[in-house]
């Protein structure tokens, strides 16, 4: 697999994750708030009703018995539910019975309510009522006792939140590690048809998306076996139907050779079979580039090789050429260059820029291979170069451009050959821009 950071199954388990704590923490928000809003509705309602007790104690029993009961309720303390807080006060605020140090900001004209601070650290919810025109009353319930019951909420939430999260990035984990493998299981075939295709075809799931993709890939697949297959048997045929016929033609040509014809009839008979081999060439380079961009993007069949040794190789056959006729070939090869192809395809990309050097090149002119990691192949040399309206088309079948034609012979198939066999291997041949001759570069595409 590629980096598994960057695989989508292993995104999603996060994003899952991710989504798991946002809810969590939504709904633990959710839950703090609500059981904060029920236990002070709940304090609420305990304290109007005990100042609706209070104020028929007082309508019934006048003030002195009122503050009695006060200091009872305020010696009992209450199994369950807030401590409740009082001050039965005067008009000017002064203490008749109770627990709070002093009348809190609230207006008793108009039972106002509100949270006030009860002694130095807690708080609670209360409300202030006139009872007489010279006595007032207020009566609290502390809500400090409810922050341990939202720690303990919160706590709750913290280790059930974890455990949840932990489940579902587990659970995750597991499904999306099994998709991974069947997809891997495609993705494998694709790399490398010849070997993946038929598992493809074999049911192994439960019949879901991923077991219909699969199956239709194997079946893609076994398509494009079958249509390459098609494809050389019928290249075979054809090329065996159209050398055939021209070998008989040259063997008959040879026959009349020997028969020692006049010196015009001979030369003809000479430039014919030139022709023969000049067109059984065409048709054997139309075939390569036909199968080459075929195989487009095929890993099928591509091994690592030592591209410095070949291309030393080459350089050195050549340098035995170049002196003939009067060229000067150097070469610098970087050590341990290795490329993922077919060694003997690859030549003949190196072989073609080299021919198309020397035949172009005058005599005395020099040609320079470079080759570098990357693997980068440059082969560049100081002739009269491609004119700026040929420079495009280049790698056209069948063109040679407006000058050199009647120069060098040849079909024009040279570079596209070169240029298919290239894209074959994923890499790229390119027409570089260089100050005087020509430059061609090989290199990643």
């Amino acid at each position: 697999m590629t980096e598994e950071r960057r695989s989508i199954f292993t995104r999603l388990v996060w994003a899952a994750g991710a989504l798991s704590l946002v809810l969590v923490l939504g709904l633990w928000w959710t839950t703090q708030q609500t059981v904060r809003t029920t236990l002070e509705e709940a304090a609420r309602t305990e304290v109007d009703i005990d100042i609706a007790g209070l104020v028929d104690i007082y309508a019934s029993n006048g003030r002195d018995e009122l503050a009695k009961r006060i200091s009872d309720r305020i010696a009992l303390t209450p199994i369950e539910g807030n401590m409740p807080h009082y001050l039965l006060a005067d008009d000017q605020g002064q203490r008749i019975a109770g627990d709070l140090g002093g009348w809190p900001a609230l207006d008793p004209a108009v039972s106002e309510s509100g949270i006030i601070p009860i002694g130095e650290s807690s708080e609670g919810f209360a409300r202030a009522v006139q009872l007489d025109r010279d006595l007032r009353l207020v009566v609290a319930r502390s809500t400090s006792q409810n922050a341990p019951l939202l720690r303990r909420i919160g706590l709750v939430f913290l280790i059930g939140g974890a455990v949840l999260i932990a489940l579902v990035v587990m659970l995750g984990r597991i499904a999306a590690l099994r998709l991974q493998r069947r997809i891997e299981r495609i993705n494998a075939a694709f790399r490398d048809p010849e070997e993946g295709q038929d598992s493809l075809l074999v049911k192994t799931g439960s019949g879901d998306e991923i077991d219909e993709l699969t199956a239709h890939s194997g079946a893609a697949l076994a398509r494009v076996r079958n249509l390459m297959e098609a494809y050389r048997d019928t290249s075979d045929q054809l090329a065996h139907e159209i050398r055939t016929p021209l070998t008989h033609l040259d063997n008959r040509l040879v026959k009349a050779l020997r028969e020692q014809p006049d010196a015009p009839v001979a030369e003809k008979l000479v430039e014919a079979r030139g022709e023969i081999r000049r067109l059984v060439q065409t048709l054997e380079s139309l075939l390569d580039i036909a199968s080459s961009k075929a195989r487009k993007g095929d890993k099928a069949g591509l091994k690592e090789f030592d591209l410095s040794a070949m291309v030393n190789r080459i350089c050195d056959l050549y340098s035995g050429s170049a002196e003939e006729t009067g060229h000067q070939l150097e070469w610098r090869v970087e050590d341990g260059v290795t490329l993922q192809g077919e060694e003997e395809q690859i030549s003949r990309i190196v072989t073609n820029l080299l021919d198309n050097a020397l035949k172009y090149v005058p005599a005395g002119g020099r040609i320079d291979v470079a080759l570098i990691k990357g693997p980068q192949l440059t082969v560049s040399d100081n002739g009269p170069g491609i004119p700026e309206k040929d420079r495009a088309r280049i790698f056209d079948r069948f063109y040679r451009g407006s000058e050199g034609q009647g120069e060098a012979p040849g079909s024009g198939l040279g570079l596209a050959l070169a240029q298919a066999i290239a894209e074959r291997h994923g890499l790229e041949l390119t027409l570089m821009p260089s100050a005087e001759g020509t430059c061609f570069r090989l290199g990643p595409a």
